[in-house]
């Protein structure tokens, strides 16, 4: 069991999170993105850099994914793809997707592609609140102690 980070767009406040349970857990967390980035020191916790490009980062995850991980990503596509891998997908904002919602959510998040590309203007998601990262912590240890070898 391993839990990958599709860190380029993962906020600050949840690597933190993650780095906390990694440790506490003694689970192994990598972290894949185009950019450097600054980690505590832990034998857990590992880093793989890729070069720049569009869906590089989420390809090395796909590529090194065993049945059973769980990754952190709110990349809708790139979920799809985990779950249909066997794998476990958490959102930065708490919410596991699973086969029972993840097509939904793709759907509609072509939807609001075509919307956008259209002229329409949608908005981002709402800032990360206090909510969310309780949230996201409290599915983590969820997940976390669901899975314990």
């Amino acid at each position: 069991m391993k839990i990958w980070v599709d860190a380029d767009a993962c906020p600050v406040v949840i690597k933190e999170i993650l780095f906390k349970a990694a440790n506490r857990t003694q689970t192994e967390l990598t972290l894949v993105a185009n950019h450097g980035m600054h980690l505590p020191p832990s034998r857990y916790i590992d880093f793989i850099q890729v070069g720049a490009g569009f869906d590089v980062a989420d390809s090395e995850i796909v590529k090194r994914l065993n049945a059973g991980d769980l990754v952190i990503t709110s990349d809708i596509p790139l979920a799809d793809e985990i779950i249909t891998q066997g794998g476990h997908v958490l959102t930065s904002r708490g919410e596991p997707l699973t086969p029972s919602n993840i097509k939904p959510k793709l759907n509609m998040r072509d939807f609001m592609e075509t919307m956008r590309s259209s002229g329409v203007q949608t908005g981002g998601p709402p800032p990360l609140n206090q909510a969310d990262r309780q949230a996201f912590a409290n599915q983590l240890d969820k997940w976390l102690v669901k899975n314990r070898p």
